[in-house]
């Protein structure tokens, strides 16, 4: 699991085999879902546009949730939503500090 030090984590677009994983649009379809989960709580609209906590983004062609801790301390069931994503899909994770 994650450390409890950890920042950030970034879920890769790969599995643990190293597959790309799909449908191509993964990472703004969770990213989008998360999209109520900010600072200062949903406000009208706000479904528009992502969570500084869980943005979608790529990384050397790699397509990439960046999820913030600020997500967990905020929300624990929403964390655990993320998280269990990317274990159940088997995709890979790595921690930031």
């Amino acid at each position: 699991m994650v450390s409890p030090s950890a920042k950030e984590v970034f879920i890769q677009g790969l599995t643990k085999d190293g597959r790309t994983f799909r449908p191509s649009d993964w990472a703004e379809r969770l990213a989008g879902v998360m999209s109520s989960f900010r600072p200062g709580g949903a406000t009208p609209g706000s479904h528009l546009s992502y969570s500084p906590w869980c943005v979608p983004t790529s990384i050397d062609g790699v397509k990439c949730v960046i999820v913030h801790r600020d997500l967990r301390d905020h929300d624990v069931m929403a964390w655990d939503f993320v998280m269990n994503f990317a274990r159940d899909n088997g995709l890979q994770i790595v921690e930031a500090s």
